[in-house]
C-alpha cells in the first residue's frame, strides 16, 4: 500500500518572482517556476484526452502565474496570464512536480526539441500553424 501524499502546510505565490512555493510538515520545500507549472498543467487542454495525446505547450517562456484558489481540501487551481486557468493542481501533482523538478524541466526540453519547438513566444504580429502528417501519430499539434 503506498504512503498518502503529503499535504502542503504553506504555498505561496511570488508573482514577482514567478514561483509557488511549497512547504511540508518534514522540511521539504519546493519552489516551482509558472512555466513548469503551465506545461505540466494538469487540465485536458494540456494533457489530452488519453495516453500519449498530450499536447506540448510552446512560447511560454515569459508566462506568470495571476492567482492561486483553494479547490477544496486537494488541489488549488492557478491562473496564468495567457489566459489558461482550467488545471485543477492535485497534491499529488504538486508535490511530484517538486519532487520531480529537473527530470520533468529536462523531458519538456527534450520533447522542444524534438518538435524544433521553442520556449518563447512568436511576435505578436506572427502567426503560425503546424502543418501535421497524417503518416504520424502525433498529439504534439501545438498548444497554448
Amino acid at each position: 500500500m503506498s504512503e498518502p501524499t503529503p499535504v502542503p502546510t504553506d504555498i505561496q505565490l511570488r508573482k514577482k518572482s514567478g514561483l509557488l512555493i511549497l512547504q511540508y510538515a518534514d522540511g521539504s520545500r519546493y519552489e516551482l517556476p509558472a512555466e513548469l507549472l503551465r506545461v505540466y498543467s494538469p487540465s485536458a487542454e494540456v494533457k489530452g484526452h488519453g495516453v500519449g495525446r498530450e499536447v506540448l505547450q510552446t512560447g511560454k517562456r515569459q508566462v506568470q502565474m495571476t492567482g492561486i484558489e483553494a479547490i477544496g481540501q486537494y488541489a488549488v487551481r492557478l491562473s496564468f496570464d495567457d489566459g489558461h486557468d482550467s488545471g485543477i493542481y492535485s497534491w499529488d501533482t504538486l508535490h511530484d512536480l517538486g519532487a520531480h523538478q529537473q527530470e520533468r524541466w529536462q523531458q519538456y526540453l527534450t520533447r522542444l526539441q524534438q518538435q524544433n519547438a521553442s520556449r518563447d513566444a512568436l511576435p505578436a504580429d506572427t502567426q503560425a500553424i503546424k502543418i501535421v502528417d497524417p503518416t504520424r501519430n502525433s498529439g504534439d499539434a501545438g498548444g497554448q
